[in-house]
């Protein structure tokens, strides 16, 4: 007699506020897989935060595992579903955020509070003052528009550092 095969899927779960790694923890303990995604950032004491707070990603059978005991588990909220069915998450995305967390982070180029010039787009040969980076290729500058001080993104690449002058 055939069975029917289904496979595992990634799923999502939304915690309750602040509870991302005890709703992973206590998954875990039922020996369900699930992925957290986590940055390093400076802004955090910790070193990391929730890349998507809270949420998480559990592996399941749709047919054959049991989803009853996750909407018990500690720090779980409940089960995204759309039209009251769970849907998965493909698995192409899931590779993806990992591969993002994995690779490289670019180097702070610049300091806070310092001088650049742009170098690309609309404001190219403009002054400003550097204020932080967006994401990992934008950063968020400084302009002095029309006799006042405006931010603006920029890609970090449209950027350099000001030449001292002699």
């Amino acid at each position: 007699m055939p069975t029917s095969h289904s496979p595992t899927r990634w799923y999502l779960i939304q915690t309750k506020p602040r509870q991302e790694a005890r709703a992973q923890e206590h998954l875990q303990r039922q020996h369900f897989e699930c992925y957290r995604p986590l940055a390093t950032e400076k802004r955090t004491n910790k070193g990391e935060e929730e890349l998507f707070p809270g949420y998480l990603f559990i592996r399941m059978n749709q047919v054959h595992d049991n989803w009853y005991p996750i909407r018990s588990t500690r720090g779980v909220a409940r089960i995204v579903t759309f039209g009251g069915h769970p849907i998965p998450v493909q698995d192409h995305l899931i590779e993806q955020i990992r591969q993002r967390l994995l690779a490289p982070r670019p180097k702070a180029v610049f300091t806070q509070g310092e001088h650049v010039r742009v170098t690309a787009g609309g404001f190219c040969d403009v002054e400003a003052i550097f204020l932080t980076v967006d994401g990992n290729e934008r950063a968020v500058i400084l302009l002095n528009l029309l006799q006042r001080q405006q931010k603006v993104v920029l890609p970090l690449s449209s950027l350099s550092p000001m030449q001292a002058r002699a």
